[in-house]
């Protein structure tokens, strides 16, 4: 594909700037819009001039390459944001993203573990080493706080307040929130502060809450290979875990254990009560399968 054309260069770097001061939107969020907008502007040049139908174009070259509908329908919303920024500026008088419709994207309900698989996993870093403390301290307090991966990574030291229990998490859209620490998830965190992360520190001053053995904290991809690591010990099919399942399992198992919906809405960060509402599903989806293998006329 061509080089980026300065012209579209800078059409995108002042839009994200814009959709940025207006919807505080998360890095992770604005690096996938500008990867999607550049892939585009190299497929084809002039960005503000674009019509339908080559929007059309580019949307069937995409899905001769393989791109899933995931991915097409986050293109369409950054397109239409583009657009509709464009006429609101005064630089096109029509949004060429009108007629398009989104892809049809399958219903997929987060996998969560069962709450013995949880306790498996918990249990299988070797906590008589820095590091497998570290993570022991790191897996129970995603689950005990339900926390995104990047949330968990990204955490500073001055997140914990073992006093009074509870976590101050920096969410998507730069969104703070209070979350309790359960007993377990405290216990960890205070064998980890008081014998871990002085070893793992040295003399050094370092602003993040859990360290690798390079002074930084681990990244997404890390821990997830951890994840992954310690669901093998644990007997757990890697098939069946994914980089949110311990956000997922402490989600279902709240509702499961009767929590209220507009109660794990705030504990989640989620903006929509919609998007929490998918975890009654899962919930229910686990009933029917525990009815099923157990009724005897299931």
């Amino acid at each position: 594909m061509p080089e980026l054309a300065d012209g579209d260069a800078r059409l995108i770097g002042a839009f994200l700037d814009a959709i940025w001061a207006e919807n505080g939107l998360a890095q992770a969020t604005l690096d996938s819009y500008r990867r999607d907008l550049e892939l585009l502007a190299r497929w084809r040049s002039g960005l503000a001039r674009i019509d339908r139908a080559g929007l059309f174009d580019y949307l069937a070259w995409r899905a001769q390459q393989g791109y899933s509908p995931r991915s097409n329908a986050r293109l369409l919303s950054v397109l239409r944001a583009l657009y509709a920024w464009l006429v609101r500026r005064g630089e096109r008088s029509d949004d060429p993203t009108a007629l398009l419709e989104p892809p049809k994207l399958p219903r997929s309900l987060p996998k969560a573990l069962a709450e013995s698989q949880i306790d498996a996993l918990l249990a299988a870093p070797d906590v008589a080493t820095p590091l497998g403390l570290r993570d022991r301290a790191m897996l129970e307090l995603m689950y005990a706080a339900g926390l995104r991966v990047s949330e968990l990574v990204n955490l500073p030291s001055t997140a914990v307040n073992l006093r009074q229990g509870v976590l101050r998490v920096m969410g998507k859209g730069s969104k703070e929130r209070l979350v309790p620490l359960g007993e377990e998830a405290q216990h960890w965190l205070e064998r980890y502060l008081a014998q871990a992360r002085p070893l793992l520190a040295g003399k050094r001053a370092l602003a993040p809450l859990f360290l690798a053995t390079t002074g930084e904290a681990p990244t997404r991809q890390q821990f997830w290979q951890l994840v992954k690591r310690y669901a093998a010990l644990a007997g757990i099919d890697p098939a069946r875990i994914s980089p949110h399942g311990l956000r997922h399992s402490f989600a279902t198992h709240l509702l499961n254990h009767g929590a209220d919906l507009r109660a794990l809405q705030m504990l989640l960060g989620h903006s929509s009560l919609s998007t929490t509402q998918i975890y009654t599903l899962v919930a229910r989806e686990q009933l029917k399968q525990l009815h099923s293998k157990h009724h005897p006329r299931g």
